[in-house]
């Protein structure tokens, strides 16, 4: 079983305005006939079964999906968003799971041997919480092993440029070491990539993955931070069953 993931831009789809154009989120004010749209060309452009978003509070909470869920009529194979979760998890295959984000972490996790894969939103509340030792430990009781795991942080706001208080520097580095940071001005700041990276390679996982990208420097993405009212990218993940020849198959790093 193959690992596929994507990591979605702002460019294409038909969202317009502050969203323009590739937003994926129904809950920062867009048109959602435009965000149903763009969610709809994911499922048709790659080939799944199904697509999964979360509806996402900055916790730690885990949804675990043993089946797909039912998509609503005219949305294209996508399902209602999962309420009050920041992370997900299924064995399901061609079943995409997605997380949102405009500065946040999207961490995409999985075991291809054990067919399982994980989604997290880590923003600073939920990186320092735990969500990532939670969403591992639902994968684990599905069968994962942590030293198969495979797992890539996406593209977030770095830490040259998430400016914070000190204090919540400290508060946030005591919770996940490696956090603390220096912007380009000499300002305390945060780098959760960073602090996610070393606890992952706490729990015994190898295989990471970073994409180095900015979110306030590029503007291909979206950034709360730079832009305020904007829309969101999503990193998705899927378990991929078809053979290495099929071109529905082939790997996908953005969605436009």
């Amino acid at each position: 079983m193959r690992i596929r993931r994507v990591t979605t831009t702002r460019a294409g789809g038909r969202s317009a305005g502050p969203f323009a154009r590739f937003n994926l989120s129904l809950g920062v004010g867009d048109d959602p006939a435009a965000v149903t749209a763009n969610r709809a060309r994911i499922v048709r452009e790659i080939g799944l079964s199904g697509l999964v978003f979360l509806k996402q509070v900055h916790g730690r909470d885990v949804a675990v999906l043993r089946e797909a869920p039912r998509a609503r009529s005219g949305t294209g194979g996508v399902a209602p968003d999962v309420p009050d979760v920041d992370a997900v998890v299924t064995d399901v295959p061609l079943l995409g799971i997605a997380v949102l984000a405009a500065d946040c972490v999207p961490v995409l996790l999985g075991d291809p041997r054990a067919g399982v894969v994980g989604a997290a939103h880590a923003g600073r509340v939920g990186a320092a919480e735990g969500v990532l030792d939670a969403v591992i430990g639902e994968m684990t009781a599905l069968g994962a092993a942590v030293e198969r795991l495979e797992v890539l942080l996406g593209p977030a706001v770095c830490g040259r440029c998430y400016e914070v208080p000190a204090a919540m520097r400290d508060e946030v580095e005591a919770a996940l070491p490696g956090s603390a940071s220096v912007t380009r001005t000499g300002t305390a700041g945060l780098d959760l990539r960073a602090g996610l990276a070393r606890r992952l390679a706490g729990l015994g996982v190898t295989k990471v993955g970073t994409d180095p990208r900015c979110t306030i420097e590029d503007p291909d993405l979206f950034s709360h931070r730079r832009e305020g009212r904007c829309g969101r990218q999503a990193a998705i993940t899927w378990l991929d069953p078809r053979a290495a020849g099929d071109p529905r198959g082939a790997p996908a790093r953005a969605a436009r």
